[in-house]
């Protein structure tokens, strides 16, 4: 029986945005104090700004007494373990489901680390544009943004290679 070689190294992406994004709130949290007050960077654009986050998206559940942190949790871990699962079920040629899946690993589990470390995640990237602000996020946000992003799209319109298989 020959088993072709999985998708599994492509974690080490998921490290690398692990690693990047806890260095950059390191770095947030050693800079940009105090919280809430923003250093611009691309003025009309793009500030650093500190914030921290207990809820999720959009601050989600922020107000909601603590529960919530257990709750996001369990999701990044369930979560994240299903797509490692997935990623040893691709082949390791298939990038295009294996790039999007890494990086949504990387994103969640860079946030799981803030929550059980603080119980709260360290935001800082705050674009702007007049008085409309999207609201403030980090790395991890970028990598499970960006992998979401890249596997809609490469589902809906990355088409298919000779013989039906990517």
């Amino acid at each position: 029986m020959s088993t072709k070689p999985n998708a599994l190294p492509w974690l080490l992406l998921s490290a690398f945005v692990i690693a990047l994004d806890q260095l950059s709130k390191w770095w947030a949290l050693a800079a940009l104090q105090p919280e809430g007050v923003p250093h611009p960077v691309i003025p009309g654009f793009l500030n650093w700004t500190l914030i921290y986050n207990r809820g999720a998206a959009f601050s989600f559940l922020t107000w909601a007494g603590g529960w919530q942190r257990w709750l996001f949790v369990v999701l990044a871990l369930v979560i994240s373990a299903v797509l490692v699962a997935w990623l040893a079920r691709t082949a390791r040629r298939d990038w295009r489901t294996a790039l999007p899946l890494s990086l949504i690993v990387g994103g969640a589990i860079g946030n799981l680390i803030d929550r059980l470390h603080a119980a709260q995640v360290t935001d800082f990237i705050d674009v702007y544009y007049r008085d409309w602000h999207y609201p403030v996020f980090n790395l991890a946000d970028c990598g499970i943004t960006v992998g979401a992003v890249l596997l809609v799209a490469f589902g809906l319109f990355g088409g298919k290679e000779q013989g039906g298989v990517r």
